[in-house]
């Protein structure tokens, strides 16, 4: 029976999980069609059985009913609560030592969960941060990413056998700076850094925050792993709330804009492992760093909810 609780995360439920790899946390808000067809890729294209963790975000076109119906584990909201309280809620239920944060509208290729296994076993340690290889539909900045190459933008028009024959065509190779979603982490590091900062809330940032967590804790091996691919359909549901400015919060909790960060500490894209080049002068951006800074420091932190606000107040 599922689990009435008396914070913000409404109802959990933890189905057992025994002989699971990796444990995956989806965070969802009303995307069913998007979620069913990631879990069925899941179901399809994993070589090792998985925990599935879902997190429901109001759950009003179906998806709570549907999710409590199919006997996943989850934890629900009646509201949006983000992105980092969903992950942290989803946390109490993990069972495995490897948590993989999964997008709610991405689909696993073949050979996903082999790879990042394979790449684990090859480590000495749990100091790492690993990602899969994203294959997007649209152009994309970050050469981390395979892009364009479509396979349908979304539900309807998705070519899922096409997929399953070509993802491996286009050649691309390790790539450094792994920050955002899938990644993969063990249960330890994610406990000494504290998880998901619900100060990013909803979200925006969340991901190069926890990477720069990371970072500090002492992880140098930040890999996105080739051979692991998942197709992503980029149906993003930041359109639907109020963004935190994540951009502006990074600077002020670190110091450092989070560009300078992605491409001069973490190398985000470069070909891994980074073969020995010129150190990169990181002093103009921290200058620059210095100077945004305060000019932030008179526009506001970029927070989404405040302390002080009526609605947050225990006492009117």
């Amino acid at each position: 029976m599922p689990t009435h609780c008396n914070t913000m995360i409404d109802l959990s439920y933890k189905q057992p999980s025994a002989g699971a790899r990796f444990s995956l946390l989806i965070p969802t808000w009303n995307n069913l069609k998007y979620l069913q067809l990631c879990l069925k890729s899941i179901t399809r294209n994993s070589a090792f059985p998985h925990q599935i963790i879902i997190h429901v975000n109001e759950g009003t076109d179906g998806t709570l009913a549907w999710v409590q119906e199919k006997g996943f584990s989850y934890t629900y909201s009646r509201s949006n609560i983000g992105v980092c309280w969903a992950m942290n809620a989803m946390r109490r239920l993990v069972d495995t030592d490897y948590i993989v944060f999964l997008n709610d509208d991405m689909y696993v290729c073949p050979g996903w969960d082999t790879a990042l296994d394979e790449e684990i076993r090859s480590l000495p340690d749990n100091r790492f941060y690993l990602s899969s290889t994203l294959i997007q539909p649209r152009k994309f900045w970050c050469k981390s990413v395979i892009a364009p190459v479509s396979f349908g933008e979304d539900t309807e028009s998705f070519r899922e056998e096409d997929l399953l024959k070509h993802f491996m065509d286009v050649p691309h190779g390790d790539w450094s700076g792994s920050t955002w979603p899938p990644t993969l982490v063990h249960r330890e590091m994610w406990d000494l850094i504290g998880g998901y900062s619900v100060e990013f809330s909803p979200g925006i940032y969340s991901d190069t925050d926890f990477s720069a967590k990371l970072f500090l804790s002492g992880v140098r091996y930040f890999k996105g792993v080739n051979k692991s691919r998942v197709y992503h359909f980029e149906a993003r549901s930041t359109g639907r709330v109020k963004k935190n400015k994540g951009s502006r919060q990074f600077l002020l909790k670190w110091g450092i804009v989070s560009s300078a960060f992605m491409k001069q500490v973490l190398y985000r894209g470069d070909p891994f492992p980074l073969r020995r080049q010129k150190e990169r002068s990181i002093k103009p951006a921290l200058w620059r760093s210095r100077m945004k800074r305060i000019w932030v420091l008179f526009s506001g932190t970029g927070n989404t909810t405040k302390l002080w606000e009526r609605e947050n107040r225990l006492v009117p």
